[in-house]
């Protein structure tokens, strides 16, 4: 059975953020919480995040007090008086070896392999008795693990010396203390997220001595060891401590003579780990530090990751050059957006007076505390060859928004569908709603046609469907794509005697990018021209192949007049609800979207509002988009004062400063204070995307103009009755513009026409437009006194049509030729100061004294735009001379005219251009 990812989640007692992380990692698209895993992706998810996966990512070797296994300092005595005596201080020389190799040597290992040196000495003293343990089982124990640690060939050994021997007997007196040290017990390993590849146990024991190479003798100046010196041997030459024998076992005091060659390879092995400052095991610690940081960098990773919150680790690459450590630079930085200067010099390295020449020369801010974008960031560091990653700052919102989608839904529940009918104009949507509901909504809508987004709850019962019905003119593309964006279902309405239409075709491509399911109600069904075929075939062609075809689209047959269809509609939707496994969880702040925003003159801005979860209550802060305020009143779509409201229920708030736009998502929040700071960014954003979109005047485009002629300009202001209105007249307005006419909206706003828009639509030459709202007296009054025009529409048809014909009105004309008539020169005739006359005969229409002349030659033409200076029929002077007669023509200043030439008549008419003709131009 198919699961969220929230829910997942809970079962395994992980936040949804690490599941998502960790799916993301390996490749696997998961959206969000709310996604939907298969049972194969739940077995694998269920598998990464066990508890045996995670619990071998921790540390599990104990910890240990490096204070008490530490290395202690060497005590030095007086020359021996016996044998025995210098036997027992060659035995001290194996703790420089037993040095703890890593932090997690356990403190048995420390104290059996010091056991054997008690063994060796021959006559211990009487305190060194008491403290040197006495288990043989011990003591055989560290000669097994010894046997297979440092071995070196005995040709190459050498008889130790007999003053190293008194060394030894240290050993087992340092030994007793670290021996009672009682390990902790290891910590209780804390579960991490999962990754997206486990590593193996971090056991930081160091590697296993298997057999000592001869190192290379590396000595580095320093100063001279201080402190006591060593002994004299007996026989006068200087003392030397060697590494213990590496034969198995410990080496007993008789046989220092017999490995002549041995002794050697101690000396060089001892010298290789000698450390002017550190001592003989220097290079044991630095190794041990290398394994130590190696693990302390990746743990603190790991556990960044876990906590989500990455820590930017920056590894700069060192290089030794002339015998010093040089810092490369970073290859890749992170800038925000924006970003000060000062803070890039201190993210690259750069100083800033190496950025300064570039700066200049990139035309940029050149100053330490001035910001730049995050554009112009990556120009400067590629001028540096470096490679930078641009990264955008949270905004409140953003904030608001994730803590929203990260939040535990602890009460999910299922809820109602929300269903949205799209389609044409008039095939019917809102009549099929007031079917269901027993209402007569269409009735009151101006035009019969709907002009916004309404949203209705329908119970039947005791299940639930909320209804959003959008409208179907080609003008209201917006809301039928914010309709199709805030829905679970699409009810694709078809009217049966008309087809599929321009916006039910719209329709559907909305409906298929917001990818939700298609029901088809195939509405009007009682009327006799239905052609059911021709239609399936109309759906088929944009992938909605019908049911009864062997498509997956199912085609209900309804009608909004006879009531037929309706039962199996709803149970349809029903059972597509069940499907879908709609849930939300009813419990925390609500939220949820902005279907349709309005200024009231007597309740000030309301919002119809859906909630998408939680529950909205009076008394709730909310943050809306521009708006914000606590709610002061919830009505449901009856009409009815409510209380609360919560998932999948449409209502109508008031409270809020400032009308939302349309779409806007809404959230509940803490306080007013918060909220008040998310609508202030909302109007700082939107203010500066307004003067970015906005067209500059610059000299050139002055001069461009005043070349071209002077360019016309519509101003308008709009008011509307709701945000979605506004929203779309601004929209069809400004389409309207062309090369010579600019339609320019100064103001949009929700609510009646005021005085104040009369007073600048008077300073700036506008006109003012009402859609659904009318003016008050005040207004009415001073634009009658400024003689400023109000008009106020009720359909969008005509205020689209009304405002196109203004535009055209502005347009200049065009002109076209019409010929009038054609006649041809049958003679010529030379007058003295008269010129030329022409004899002709009219061979088609008529030729009019005050119309143009063309004259042609073989069809080409060899005078345009002429004019007749006479037009005589025998001797009288005529206005006109029809087709069928002889005429003598004068042409004004033109008089090479042959015989068999054409004269034709025409004049310019003067045609008033069309916004059509306009645009394609």
């Amino acid at each position: 059975m198919a699961i969220r990812v929230h829910t997942l989640a809970k079962e395994l007692s992980v936040k949804s953020k690490a599941i998502l992380d960790k799916c993301q990692a390996e490749g696997l698209d998961i959206k969000n919480h709310m996604s939907i895993l298969s049972a194969g992706l739940e077995a694998t998810i269920r598998e990464w995040f066990s508890e045996g996966d995670h619990a071998t990512t921790q540390e599990t070797a104990d910890r240990v007090d490096l204070e008490k296994v530490k290395e202690k300092p060497r005590r030095r005595k007086k020359k021996p008086e016996s044998p025995e005596d210098e036997s027992a201080e060659a035995g001290e020389e194996p703790e420089a070896d037993v040095f703890e190799e890593s932090d997690a040597v356990t403190v048995e290992a420390s104290a059996a392999e010091e056991a054997p040196a008690a063994e060796v000495e021959a006559a211990p003293t009487e305190a060194a008795e008491a403290e040197a343990p006495a288990d043989p089982e011990a003591a055989v124990e560290v000669e097994a693990e010894a046997a297979p640690a440092e071995e070196a060939p005995a040709a190459e050994a050498e008889p130790i010396e007999a003053s190293a021997e008194a060394v030894e007997a240290e050993a087992p007196a340092e030994a007793a203390p670290v021996a009672e040290a009682e390990p902790e017990k290891p910590r209780e390993p804390v579960k991490p997220v999962g990754q997206a590849h486990v590593p193996a146990p971090a056991v930081l024991q160091g590697p296993r001595v298997v057999r000592m190479d001869k190192p290379e003798v590396v000595r580095r100046p320093g100063p001279a060891r201080q402190g006591p010196p060593r002994p004299p041997s007996s026989s006068g030459g200087p003392v030397e401590t060697s590494l213990p024998s590496t034969g198995r076992g410990p080496r007993r005091p008789g046989r220092a003579g017999e490995a002549p060659a041995e002794d050697e390879a101690a000396k060089k092995k001892a010298k290789s780990r000698f450390h002017p400052r550190r001592g003989r095991v220097g290079d044991a610690v630095e190794q041990i530090r290398e394994w130590r940081d190696k693990d302390l960098l990746e743990r603190s990773q790991r556990l960044a990751a876990a906590a989500d919150h990455p820590q930017m680790v920056r590894k700069t690459e060192t290089r030794k050059v002339g015998g010093r450590q040089r810092e490369a630079k970073p290859t890749k930085i992170q800038v925000t957006d924006p970003m000060i200067l000062k803070d890039f010099c201190a993210a690259t390295g750069l100083p800033f007076n190496r950025l300064f020449p570039k700066l200049m020369e990139l035309g940029l801010p050149a100053t330490i505390n001035q910001a730049i974008t995050g554009e112009q960031a990556e120009m400067l560091a590629l001028a540096f060859e470096l490679e930078v990653e641009v990264v955008r700052q949270k905004s409140r919102y953003e904030e608001l928004v994730y803590q929203f989608e990260q939040r535990e839904r602890t009460n999910v529940k299922p809820r109602p569908p929300i269903v949205t009918f799209l389609g044409h104009v008039d095939h019917g949507k809102t009549s099929l709603l007031d079917r269901l509901r027993h209402a007569r909504v269409a009735q009151g809508e101006a035009g019969g046609i709907t002009q916004h987004i309404g949203a209705y709850r329908y119970e039947h019962d005791g299940r639930a469907v909320v209804f959003l019905d959008t409208p179907g003119h080609e003008a209201f593309t917006a809301l039928r794509a914010r309709g199709a964006q805030m829905t679970d279902i699409v009810v694709l309405v078809v009217a049966a005697d008309d087809g599929v239409m321009p916006q039910t075709v719209e329709a559907i491509s909305h409906a298929k990018a917001a990818e939700v399911p298609i029901v088809v109600a195939l509405n009007k069904v009682d009327l006799p021209n239905a052609d059911f075929n021709r239609i399936y075939g109309q759906l088929a062609e944009h992938q909605l192949a019908p049911s009864e075809w062997g498509g997956e689209t199912d085609v209900i047959k309804t009608s909004a007049v006879t009531g037929e269809g309706m039962d199996s509609l709803i149970e349809h939707l029903y059972t597509l609800s069940e499907l879908l496994d709609l849930k939300a969880d009813p419990d925390g702040p609500a939220a949820g979207v902005v279907i349709e925003a309005r200024q009231d003159l007597t309740r000030g801005p309301v919002a119809d509002v859906m909630i998408r979860e939680g529950t909205l209550k009076v008394g709730d802060v909310i943050a809306a988009g521009r708006g914000f305020g606590r709610v002061r009143a919830i009505f449901n779509d009856l009409g009815k004062s409510i209380q609360s409201a919560g998932p999948a229920t449409p209502v109508e708030i008031l409270g809020l400063d400032e009308v939302p736009d349309a779409g806007e998502h809404f959230y509940g929040v803490a306080d007013l204070q918060t909220a008040k700071g998310i609508a202030e960014e909302k109007r700082q954003e939107d203010q500066q995307n307004t003067w970015m979109t906005r067209p500059k005047v610059t000299l050139e485009n002055i001069f461009q103009q005043v070349e071209a002629g002077q360019v016309k300009q519509l101003n308008i202001i709009v008011r509307a009755d709701a945000q979605g209105s506004v929203d779309v007249l601004r929209t069809k307005l400004e389409e309207l513009s062309t090369d010579e006419v600019h339609v320019r909206i100064l103001h949009v706003g929700t609510g009646g026409i005021t005085e104040g828009d009369v007073l600048l639509a008077e300073a700036s030459e506008a006109i003012v437009i009402g859609f659904g709202v009318v003016a008050d007296d005040a207004a009415r009054g001073k634009a009658h006194e400024l003689d400023v025009q109000i008009k106020t529409y009720t359909v969008i048809y005509h205020l689209i049509e009304e405002i196109s014909q203004a535009i055209e009105g502005l347009l200049e004309p065009t002109y076209q030729q019409t010929v009038k008539g054609r006649a041809t020169i049958k003679e010529v005739f030379k007058v003295s100061r008269v010129g030329t006359i022409a004899g002709c005969l009219v061979n088609d229409g008529q030729i009019e004294r005050s119309a143009k002349i063309r004259v042609i030659r073989q069809n080409v033409i060899v005078r345009e735009d002429a004019s007749l200076e006479s037009l005589k029929r025998f001797k009288d002077d005529v206005r006109e001379v029809r087709q069928g007669l002889e005429c003598g023509m004068k042409i004004a200043g033109f008089d090479d005219l042959k015989e068999g030439d054409v004269i034709e008549a025409y004049e310019m008419v003067e045609v008033a251009r069309k916004l059509q003709s306009a645009g394609s131009s």
